[in-house]
């Protein structure tokens, strides 16, 4: 058996930036182990898997797919940059004629579309809730050591904690910080984060101009230590950020050592719009 298979880099224009993920073309059912076994195989953060909902669909003309997305790890209920992956090669490699696209994935409906060189992600959009810092002090010690936090969040819809660094860092402290996530395993004593959020206001002088807000984002629990750019933790980012700088359109970047821009568009029906760019690496097939 072949599978087509692509990787594609999310939330940039060049190659070996943003955030890469495989994706999968899937014509007829896979067992359900090899999901997995090709997920750790490719090792990246995540693959993702299209399948067609009924024997009759067609990759170039129907609009609606099934869509799962695996670590090297395990399987995740959300997946941003993958997905966003996917409807690039559907759009541009099967040369999708549709103006929309619909997944159907764990989390519900996810709808995305071409929007000049941008794809644009409908998610959901994550609030988030004070967290106390004596629960989760070790954890942000492990992180941050003893860096000043500004403000501490959490997500119990996606189980991440959003910590702020104070406003008087410059974003190249958070380019550079070095942050052993392995250690956030054994420093979790709640049971209830599975991904942690560094962020920091943006700021309109230099390097920064243009950008709102800049972040970070480990998960280890996922056998992801560091994810270069996170559409999910963005559906989180979004909700604190438009509240805390009363914005709705906002342009973020995540510094990791790839580094990736999202477009942001917060929607009053309770989602969130995240836009991105791409660039499709690798073209093949698995052989099975």
């Amino acid at each position: 058996m072949q599978i087509p298979i692509f990787t594609v880099d999310a939330f940039t224009n060049r190659p070996f930036c943003g955030n890469p993920a495989a994706v999968c073309l899937l014509e007829n059912d896979l067992d359900e182990g090899l999901h997995q076994k090709i997920a750790t195989e490719m090792n990246l953060s995540e693959t993702a898997f299209i399948r067609k909902l009924h024997p009759t669909d067609d990759f170039t003309k129907s609009s609606c797919f099934g869509l799962r997305w695996f670590t090297p790890a395990n399987e995740v209920p959300l997946c941003g940059h993958a997905t966003l992956a996917s409807a690039a090669v559907l759009f541009h490699i099967q040369k999708n004629t549709n103006s929309v696209l619909t997944f159907v994935t764990l989390s519900g409906e996810l709808k995305t579309r071409r929007e000049k060189d941008h794809i644009v992600l409908d998610l959901p959009l994550y609030s988030t809730y004070p967290q106390a810092l004596e629960e989760v002090g070790e954890l942000i010690k492990a992180a941050v050591g003893d860096m000043i936090v500004q403000d501490l969040r959490y997500s119990p819809d996606t189980k991440k904690l959003l910590v702020r660094l104070s406003d008087a860092y410059e974003r190249s402290v958070l380019e550079k910080l070095q942050v052993n996530a392995q250690q956030f395993l054994s420093a979790e004593k709640t049971g209830k984060v599975k991904g942690l959020i560094l962020t920091l206001k943006g700021n309109s002088s230099g390097k920064d101009k243009g950008h709102d807000f800049h972040s970070r984002y480990f998960a280890p629990w996922y056998g992801v230590l560091e994810d270069p750019v996170t559409g999910s933790a963005h559906a989180v980012l979004s909700s604190y950020w438009s509240e805390q700088l009363g914005k709705t359109e906002m342009l973020a970047f995540q510094c990791s050592r790839r580094g990736g821009e999202l477009k942001i568009s917060l929607r009053n029906d309770g989602r969130v719009e995240i836009a991105g760019q791409f660039a499709i690496v690798l073209k093949g097939n698995l052989t099975l």
